[in-house]
Order: structure tokens, then sequence, then C-alpha cells
């Protein structure tokens, strides 16, 4: 993958500049819909010691996006060229980000030095940064999903004023192995993933055109029943992603309904089917994806993962912001 400026850490006169708790807010997918949960959302970010600024075409509704396609390349641009915030927030996912990848100038986002943030639908901005730039992104909480609620996690809001401060060194999470007598693990590599429909979705474009080697892939997922889930994650498995991982961290996958045909299949099973087709190993209970109490992961970063006991550790770089 092509290199750019140091991803992990600002220029200083760009930190000058910014708010030190500055929150920039864009809406690059589906529209905000409801006035009420926006207006706790801004408040909570203020409550929790940030500083909101909303884009102007934060609110703009065409069809089922934010806006056209044109108006929230806009707000990209805005974001990245605006000095009031380093932090960049998307309001929500849903669906839209694929349709501005063709438009958008990576290496400008990237240069920008911003600290962008999201998951859902922003996997696609995730993969793209790193396919094209190498740029270590951020995927953490959104602004109506995680304080768009009258309680706030703890978890949500520590890790992701850690992430930001450059303060987060280490995440841990109790896990349960897919493998039955998962050898302990200590490995390296560079952390990628995200919502795993967007993965398989944007694999093999012009902004992913390989996949990483030896790294450590996480995924979620929302709404998709676990045959979904397994054609996905065989999609992964045939093309030889999975087996090319140092290890995969299977994060929330809910949102679904078993149905009368199942039988007992369940997504556990999917699971440990998967796990024993590949000699990679497969953790659940990476606390992150569509749920309250997420983990801010910095995507693109290469990161050490650990095992001990049931508990396993990702071992961040330090100064990586």
């Amino acid at each position: 993958m092509p290199s750019t400026n140091n991803p992990h850490k600002p220029n200083d006169a760009a930190r000058g500049k910014a708010s030190a708790n500055g929150v920039y807010l864009i809406s690059p997918s589906g529209a905000i819909e409801d006035q009420a949960p926006y207006s706790l959302a801004m408040q909570q970010l203020i409550n929790h010691g940030w500083t909101p600024y909303a884009d102007p075409g934060l609110k703009a509704r065409w069809q089922r996006f934010a806006g056209t396609d044109t108006q929230r390349i806009g707000a990209l641009e805005r974001a990245a060229k605006q000095n009031k915030a380093r932090m960049v927030m998307m309001t929500r996912g849903g669906y839209g980000w694929m349709r501005l990848l063709p438009r958008l100038n990576f290496k400008a986002l990237a240069d920008a030095d911003k600290f962008w943030v999201g998951f859902s639908d922003t996997t696609a901005f995730h993969l793209a940064m790193l396919g094209t730039t190498s740029s270590v992104t951020w995927a953490g909480p959104m602004l109506l999903d995680d304080f768009g609620q009258q309680e706030v996690d703890e978890t949500t809001s520590g890790c992701l004023r850690e992430a930001f401060e450059g303060k987060l060194e280490v995440l841990g999470f109790r896990y349960k192995a897919c493998t039955p007598n998962m050898a302990a693990l200590d490995e390296r590599g560079v952390l990628w993933g995200g919502n795993l429909s967007m993965v398989c979705g944007m694999i093999g474009s012009p902004w992913l055109t390989k996949a990483p080697e030896a790294g450590i892939l996480f995924l979620e997922d929302v709404g998709e029943h676990p045959y979904e889930i397994e054609r996905m994650l065989l999609r992964l498995l045939y093309s030889g992603i999975i087996d090319a991982q140092k290890a995969v961290l299977l994060g929330s996958f809910n949102g679904y309904s078993l149905r009368s045909n199942d039988r007992g299949y369940t997504l556990q099973k999917v699971f440990r089917w998967i796990a024993s087709q590949t000699k990679v190993p497969l953790l659940e209970g990476l606390p992150f994806g569509h749920q309250q109490g997420k983990v801010c992961l910095p995507h693109g970063m290469r990161l050490g993962l650990a095992t001990e006991g049931r508990q396993a550790f990702l071992l961040l770089d330090q100064g990586h912001v």
C-alpha cells in the first residue's frame, strides 16, 4: 500500500489551531430523521466535555441520504479544511459512503491530519483510507448511535477520550475462543475490518484491491441472519483472506431473529464451524459493533494481540495520535 505522511501524529500546526475538545460533525451516509435524538446527542457531547460543531449540511435530505452525493462530498471537504476541531465524527451510518468513493481525494483527506471516527457504513471510508494512503482512522462511536441516549456508556465515552488524547495503550476484553484448546496468542499485525457486509463489498474494489495480509481482522454486523453471516465469512475464507490473517476478532452480531426452520442453527455454531475450517484463531467478545458500550479501534495501525487466560489484549503503539 502507498505511504503518506505520518498517519499516527498530526502536525503541530494543525493541532494548535483546532479546539482541544472540538468535534466536527458530518453526515456522509443516511439522513438524520428525528430532531429529538439529535438534540439529546449534541447535549450529551457537551456533557462529556466536547465542543460540537455542526457542518452546514448536517441535516440535509435527499432520497434516503443526508443530501446529494455532491452535498455530502462537500461536507467531507469542509471537514478536512476546517480548523475548529481535529476530531471529525460521523452522525450515523445506514448507507451512502460507497457512492462517494470515486470522487474523493484520499490523499487530501489523509493529509488533513484529522481524527476521523465512525463505524458501520463508515467501514467503507476506513478501508479506502487504508488501501489508498495507509492511513490510520478510528472505528468508534457516532453521534446518534452512541450519544443520542439518556445514559451514555462510560466505556464508549472514556475510550474515545483516551484514543483522541493519545493515551490509549491497551484495550482488554474477555473473549471466547471459537476453536477448542486454542493456544495463547502473541501476535502483531495491522488492525483492519469493521462491518462484515462492507468488508465484503470493498475487497477487490479500486480502493482496496487486495486485503491486508498477516493482519488482525475485526468484524461486526447488524440485522443479518446467521446464514447470511456464514455466507459472507465463507467468501472471506474461500478467497484466502481469513487464512492470511494472524487472528479474527468477532464483535457484536445482533438485530436478527432465528426462524423455525433453523432447528438449532445458531450464530455461535456458525462461528465454530468457520473456525474448524481454518488454522487462524477466531475470538468472540470484542466490545465493538451496533451496541451500547464499544471501544475505539485504530483502523490501519500495526499493533499487538495477546491472550492470557480468558483475557485478550490489543497493545497499541505509544504516540499513536
